[in-house]
């Protein structure tokens, strides 16, 4: 598995180095510092050197870098690098040269405790930090009864959560968090859409309570039951392992004992039956040498309760431009000489509203024509009560001994990456790429 690890600053200088087996030497270090950190050419986060190969992640001006001779999964390398980065932010915040330096002893104490002979450990946050302290934090000599309420959390059935957390308030906080990429034809066909998603949780509950998550009745996970109806339909899920799963396949229902504070409650994607919020029409003709026309129209596909806030669309234009006429009946639009785009902010769009910007650019002449690459257009905007996917929470409770009232808060979160073409006559502007951040909240 992993032979070794380092994190090295921006100019190749050593910070912390652990070996973890004997198959590698300390001098393995200039190396990578000089085939990779010196060597400006090297992208790939991957470089195998005869028989070794160094997996690294950069964070601000720091390299983490995991070392191993053998042929080791390279997403379990990269996911114990990124659980890393995460444990070292929930100690010292952020990750950078300076906080390596000042908690020297606390992360050599981290690494050792997370790898054995190279094979990644526990890294629950909750379980080291009851364990591995700063000074600051708590001192160094546990009594005996705190020493084995660790051991057992460490080696219990439930190691993600004590036993003895208590809140004044209890709240439990739900983010169903989803990034999709879709492409558009000129007709506003979907041609492909790809949904990325997450279910994010905050748990401050008292004591050790079951939860049950609720789901979309219709919902589908098996191939061979595509094509019912408006199912949502999921191509693969993932689970935290506090995730109990007898009642899932039966009732969509999800019951788990959460751990304390946030963390990642399930994984998805889809790739069937995407809601597309929000069209642009771009059509954008070159008159001449001299001029360059432009219509955008926006349309939402949303109902009319709902609204579009904060609207930012951003026009490219030839980099020879030197004057835009802009004319638009709501929001204002700008031309920004420096960015060479026409920004066009909307306050609010409401659901069923339609609304259109023209524009003609003024660009200057030049003995040669020159090629315009035509960049994509930009939208950023905010929908609330909006999910792209359809995934919804039917219900969120939580039951514990004690019967305490718990607040409960589901919110959605969609950010949207969308490329839209169209039928245009030469020369014509032919695509547009649309980035979309849409949130809501249940």
């Amino acid at each position: 598995m992993i032979s070794a690890f380092f994190i090295f600053n921006q100019k190749g200088e050593v910070l912390i180095s652990r070996l973890y087996r004997t198959d590698l030497k300390r001098s393995i270090a200039d190396v990578f510092r000089i085939q990779v950190i010196s060597n400006s050419d090297v992208r790939s986060p991957i470089i195998t050197l005869g028989s070794t190969s160094f997996f690294h992640v950069r964070i601000n001006n720091l390299y983490i870098v995991a070392v191993t001779k053998c042929n080791a999964n390279a997403a379990l390398v990269f996911e114990y690098c990124y659980r890393f980065i995460a444990i070292a932010k929930s100690y010292f915040g952020k990750v950078d040269e300076e906080s390596v330096k000042n908690n020297f002893v606390l992360i050599y104490e981290l690494i050792d405790e997370i790898n054995d002979f190279g094979y990644p450990q526990n890294s629950e946050i909750d379980t080291l930090k009851s364990y591995i302290t700063t000074e600051s934090v708590m001192s160094t000599s546990i009594p005996a009864e705190e020493s084995s309420k660790i051991t057992t959390q460490a080696t219990g059935a439930i190691s993600w959560r004590r036993g003895d957390v208590k809140y004044k308030k209890n709240e439990a906080f739900v983010d169903v968090v989803e990034t999709v990429n879709l492409s558009m034809s000129a007709k506003g066909t979907i041609l492909r859409a790809d949904v990325d998603g997450h279910i994010l949780m905050r748990a401050y509950l008292s004591g050790t309570p079951e939860c049950k998550f609720g789901l979309n009745d219709k919902l589908v996970i098996d191939k061979n039951e595509r094509g019912i109806g408006d199912a949502v339909e999921l191509d693969d899920c993932r689970f935290h392992q506090c995730v109990r799963l007898d009642e899932f396949d039966s009732t969509r229902t999800i019951s788990f004992i959460p751990p304390d504070g946030e963390f990642e409650l399930m994984k998805y994607r889809s790739t069937s039956n995407v809601k597309l919020p929000l069209r642009v029409i771009p059509t954008v003709n070159e008159i001449g040498t001299s001029q360059v026309s432009y219509v955008v129209t926006v349309k939402t596909n949303f109902s009319n309760k709902l609204s579009a806030t904060n609207v930012v669309i951003r026009i490219p234009t030839p980099l020879n431009t030197t004057s835009v006429d802009t004319k638009v009946a709501s929001g204002k639009a700008k031309y920004v000489p420096a960015e060479n785009v026409v920004v066009w902010k909307v306050p609010r769009i409401q659901g069923g509203q339609e609304i259109s910007l023209s524009a003609t650019a003024h660009l200057t002449s030049t003995t040669h024509r020159q090629v315009w690459a035509r960049p994509p257009i930009d939208v950023d905007f905010q929908v609330l009560m909006f999910t792209a996917s359809g995934l919804i929470v039917r219900f969120l409770k939580v039951f514990e001994k004690s019967n305490y009232n718990s607040i409960k808060w589901v919110r959605y979160l969609t950010k949207l990456f969308i490329r839209a073409g169209y039928i245009y006559s030469t020369p014509q502007y032919d695509t547009c790429l649309l980035h979309v951040c849409i949130c809501g909240m249940d």
